[in-house]
Formats: structure tokens, C-alpha cells, sequence
């Protein structure tokens, strides 16, 4: 009998590692680093994982997922990336350019022909490329154009049809600099990205992010929109300062930014699944899956722009340096080089990736609760995270 139940055991345990098997990557726990941030930044809860060589070298979460409770965050809980999801949407591109579907340099008059006739003469012109790298001419997200994301939301049909109605009626709109001279951070610029991909691949967004890129990375916990599910908290809350305290939302329409968006950032993961996409990236593509060829992977990742001097950037938004397709070029003070990174918010939640591509050495990191002190906290952690690592490496 217990020969029996020995087995039984070992079938369940290895049951469990096929389902679970972020839970055995992490080699060093980074808990007891990570709580002294949740009372210094006044953070609900934080994680982040430090990747070497393609494999995680410490990961941790610390804190609750819903700000006055005592439900502790786990290792395998979601956590919301917002404009990180840029890189997935320019990897997706990346994917159409090499299949020959889209080239970088595909305009919107080529991908929508129909619209011409009625489109603004400038934007006629945009390129997939100016798009990715916010050089397009469409400016930051103002009350127009989110007025647009509001109306697109009330039309019938899925949400490739959505985000195409939301290109029907911006195209006609002026843009506010001339395509390739001015870098605005547009969240629409993605979304149309998002519609081109759309219009050649005959799918929607969603769908292809999942099959392109959660699939192949076996991303067990990624998903889109709020990481809670409606009506439970099974997941980190994402929570906003409200008359100076902290409000917790739950799923639901106020619970991220609208679905219409994904392209420009809906996406959530386990800091584990996050750790996956960064070392894999700042492996530049050359380890699996092989989605596309190492050198599509630095162009994704060379600088195109540079960012306007002075620029006052919201949480989870470039705050100098250069952009590339979807990550940005930042020099920090304690790093000896600039590294790419790129930071994501809806308001309610900021996740950080950083990559060292010469070390092969990716940061992530990750809080559930918006604002410039959690972006605050997610800087100051990346600095240690880092300095650690080259100590480490430096050290006899």
C-alpha cells in the first residue's frame, strides 16, 4: 500500500510541475529585500525577479493584493504590465514584416486603401515604423482623442472592428507634426499599429498575442486586462490615490484601461512570466522560441528618437533617453552604459523592465498601486537589484 501511495504522489507532484512549473525557477527568494519598500513607498504589494543568461537567478513577492487585507500576494500572481505590452504589440509587427505581410515601412494609405479618399494627407504617409517608435505625428493621448477610445467601446462587433472604427474616424483628424520629426508618447499611435496587424493577419490583437507570443513562451498566467477576475480577488488589486488614500479596484470597466487599447497595454503575468520575456529579450532573441531572427530583436531595440529635453513624463511613460519599437534607452546614474528599458501604468498599477543585452542581464519589477512614489519605489529597487548583480559579478 504504501509503495502505492508513493506513487500516487510523485504522479500528483509531477501533475503539478506541468502546470505550475514557474514555481521551480526561482533559485534565490528576493522577499526580505522587497519588504522594507512596501512601508518606505507605501506600496500595497511589490515583486521582481533579476534574469541571467535566459534563467532566473531570485525572484519575490511581498505584500496584499488588496490595500487594508490580509491577502498575501504569491510568487504566481498576476500583475499588470500596461505600456510594457508595447514590445509584445512590436514583436508581433516584427513577426508581419518577416512573413512578408507588413514591411517596416508600410504606410496607412497601403494597409487602408479605403480610407484615403477622407484621410489626412499627412497621415497618408505614416509608417508602420513611425507608429512603434511614437514618431508619427499623432499626439499624446488629449480629451479627443480619448473622447474616440469612449465612442469606439459603444460599436458593434469585436474588437478588431472597434479599434478599425477607431482608425476610420482619426484618420480624418490633422496630426500634430509632421510623420518621423517629433516623438509624442501615443497610446492611439499603437492601437492603430495594432489595426494594421489586424487588417493583413485577419485576426484580432488579442488573439494573436496569444498565439504568437503567450503560447510559444508558455505563459501560463498572462492574459489581458484587469488580473483580477470579476467579482473575486485572485489576484493584486491594482489601487489609485483618492483624497489621499488608497482605493483598491476591483475587475471591471474601471478596473484598466479599455480593452480597445491592448496593443498599447493590457497585458498581465506573474513576475516569473514577466522574468521569462525579459531574459529572453535580453538574450536579443537567441535562445526559443524562435519567433523571429536575432537581428529583427536589435532592431527592435535600437533607438530611433531621441526623447525632447525637459519632458515631464506620467508614471510608466519614457522620461528621457531615446526610443526604439517599443522600448526605450535610458542612462541611470548607477549603470555603466544606457540600458533598454520600459515602463507600463493604467493608473492603478506600474510595472519596469530593464535590460543589460551586453551582460545578458534583464530586471523586472512590478507594484500594484499607481503614482510617482510607487514609480519612485520601482526605480530605487532597480538600482539595488542591479548594483547587486555587478558586486556580484565583479567580486573575487
Amino acid at each position: 500500500m504504501t509503495s502505492i501511495f508513493r506513487s500516487l504522489f510523485l504522479a500528483l507532484m509531477a501533475l503539478l510541475i506541468s502546470f505550475f512549473p514557474e514555481t521551480t525557477i526561482a533559485q534565490t527568494s528576493l522577499d526580505s529585500l522587497l519588504k522594507p519598500y512596501l512601508s518606505r513607498y507605501d506600496l500595497p504589494a511589490i515583486a521582481a525577479a533579476v534574469v541571467k543568461d535566459g534563467k532566473v537567478l531570485s525572484a519575490g513577492a511581498v505584500g496584499t493584493r488588496r490595500t487594508g487585507a490580509d491577502i498575501p500576494v504569491t510568487i504566481n500572481d498576476r500583475f499588470h504590465l500596461g505600456s510594457d505590452t508595447k514590445a509584445m504589440t512590436a514583436l508581433l509587427a516584427a513577426m508581419m514584416v518577416e512573413n512578408g505581410r507588413l514591411r517596416w515601412h508600410s504606410t496607412m494609405a497601403e494597409v487602408f486603401p479605403e480610407l484615403v479618399e477622407e484621410m489626412d494627407p499627412r497621415l497618408r504617409s505614416v509608417t508602420l515604423e513611425q507608429l512603434l517608435s511614437h514618431t508619427s505625428g499623432i499626439p499624446t493621448d488629449n480629451e479627443d482623442i480619448v473622447d474616440r477610445y469612449s465612442k469606439a467601446m459603444y460599436q458593434e462587433g469585436n474588437l478588431d472592428e472597434m479599434r478599425y472604427w477607431l482608425v476610420k474616424e482619426w484618420s480624418k483628424k490633422s496630426l500634430a507634426s509632421d510623420p518621423g520629426t517629433t516623438f509624442a508618447y501615443s497610446n492611439m499611435g499603437y492601437t492603430i499599429a495594432g489595426a494594421m496587424i489586424e487588417r493583413v493577419e485577419g485576426k484580432t490583437w488579442d488573439e494573436l498575442i496569444t498565439e504568437r507570443i503567450f503560447i510559444p513562451f508558455q505563459m501560463k498566467t498572462a492574459g489581458l486586462g484587469p488580473q483580477s477576475s470579476l467579482g473575486k480577488i485572485d489576484a493584486p488589486l491594482g489601487h489609485s490615490i483618492i483624497d489621499g488614500k488608497q482605493k483598491a479596484f476591483l475587475a471591471g470597466p474601471n478596473g484598466d484601461a479599455p480593452s480597445l487599447l491592448g496593443p498599447a497595454g493590457i497585458v498581465h503575468m506573474s513576475i516569473l512570466d514577466f522574468a521569462l520575456w525579459a531574459g529572453w529579450n535580453a538574450g536579443q532573441g537567441n535562445r526559443e522560441p524562435a519567433l523571429v531572427k536575432p537581428e529583427t530583436i536589435q532592431k527592435l531595440h535600437t533607438p530611433v528618437t531621441i526623447l525632447p529635453a525637459g519632458k515631464n513624463a506620467p508614471p510608466g511613460t519614457p522620461p528621457r533617453g531615446k526610443y526604439a519599437l517599443g522600448w526605450g534607452e535610458l542612462k541611470v546614474d548607477w549603470a555603466p552604459y544606457p540600458l533598454n528599458y520600459h515602463g507600463g501604468s493604467n493608473g492603478m498599477n506600474i510595472a519596469h523592465i530593464w535590460l543589460d543585452t551586453k551582460e545578458d542581464l534583464a530586471i523586472v519589477t512590478t507594484t500594484n498601486i499607481g503614482g510617482k512614489k510607487a514609480e519612485n519605489a520601482l526605480l530605487a529597487l532597480a538600482k539595488e537589484l542591479y548594483t547587486k548583480c555587478i558586486k556580484k559579478k565583479e567580486s573575487p
